[in-house]
């Protein structure tokens, strides 16, 4: 399994699809990992998978806003399905 580590600022729609699919209500502090990377800092970051892939998206306060800017992103588009009345069309219908 590939493991990529991705900063909030290049999440991609569907890595952003992932964890506000995984984490709805946001995370928590049992959700987070700390480890350190490649220059020996300790990062700490969420996780989501893919079939293939795991991705462990930094933590930052803009990541929480973003997901849940995304999420309310997400509700609006479903609130705009009610604002379509619905009409029924009927099969005998000329087009002269």
């Amino acid at each position: 399994m590939k493991r990529v580590i991705v900063d909030y600022s290049k999440l991609t729609t569907d890595i952003l699809d992932l964890l506000v699919e995984k984490y709805p209500d946001g995370y928590d502090h049992s959700d987070i990992i700390s480890f350190k990377n490649s220059k020996g800092e300790t990062v700490k970051a969420v996780e989501v998978r893919t079939e293939d892939t795991l991705f462990l998206v930094k933590i930052s306060s803009q990541l929480q806003q973003t997901m849940e800017d995304y999420d309310s992103d997400d509700d609006d588009d479903d609130d705009r399905d009610d604002e379509f009345d619905e009409i029924e069309v009927s099969d005998n219908f000329d087009n002269d």
